[in-house]
C-alpha cells in the first residue's frame, strides 16, 4: 500500500484489502467457489432427481416409461408427489400378466386345432365383416393373414 495512510486507519491492514486499482483476489476466489458450488449442488439435485428412473432402468421394470414421465412431471412442475410416486413404482415389481395370458391363448388355440395366431386373424376378419366390408374382401384378408398361406390370385371380372 502507499505511504500516505489516513491517520485514523490502522497501521496493519488485512491481506484481503487491496490497494485501489489492484485485482481483488478474494472476490475472484469467492466467485469461482460460488460457481463451482452452484454447479455441484445442481448436479447433485439432478442426480437425486433421476434416482427412480435409474432404479427402474437397472432392474428392467415394465413401468419404466411411467416412472420416467413422472420424473419429468416432477422436474417441471416442482410437485414432489410425482417424484414420490415414481420412486414407489420403481421399487415395486408389477406382476407380468401378459405372458401367462398369451400362453393360455396359445394352449386354447392348440386345443381348438388351429395353428397359433389364426384365431386372432379370424377375429379381425369377423370384425371387418361386421363393419360393412364385403365378404370377398374379408375372404381375401383371411387368405393373406393365414400363416404360410399363398397369396391369393386376383380374379378377373371378365
Amino acid at each position: 500500500m502507499s505511504e500516505s495512510l489516513h491517520p485514523a486507519a490502522p497501521h496493519h491492514l488485512p491481506s484481503f484489502i487491496t490497494a485501489p486499482g489492484d485485482t481483488d483476489t478474494l472476490m475472484v476466489v469467492v466467485g469461482i467457489v460460488l460457481i463451482g458450488s452452484v454447479l455441484a449442488v445442481g448436479n447433485f439435485y439432478l442426480h437425486l432427481h433421476t434416482m427412480p428412473e435409474r432404479m427402474a432402468h437397472k432392474s428392467q421394470k415394465l413401468q419404466f416409461e411411467i416412472v420416467a414421465v413422472l420424473g419429468l412431471l416432477a422436474l417441471f412442475t416442482h410437485n414432489h408427489l410425482f417424484w414420490v410416486i415414481g420412486l414407489f413404482l420403481a421399487m415395486i415389481d408389477l406382476p407380468d400378466f401378459g405372458t401367462p395370458l398369451r400362453s393360455i391363448a396359445g394352449s386354447v388355440e392348440k386345443i381348438a386345432g388351429l395353428p397359433p395366431g389364426e384365431a386372432t386373424a379370424e377375429l379381425a376378419n369377423d370384425e371387418m365383416a361386421a363393419g360393412g366390408v364385403s365378404q370377398a374382401a374379408a375372404a381375401e384378408a383371411r387368405d393373406t393373414t393365414k400363416a404360410g398361406a399363398a397369396k391369393s390370385e386376383v380374379r378377373s371380372h371378365a
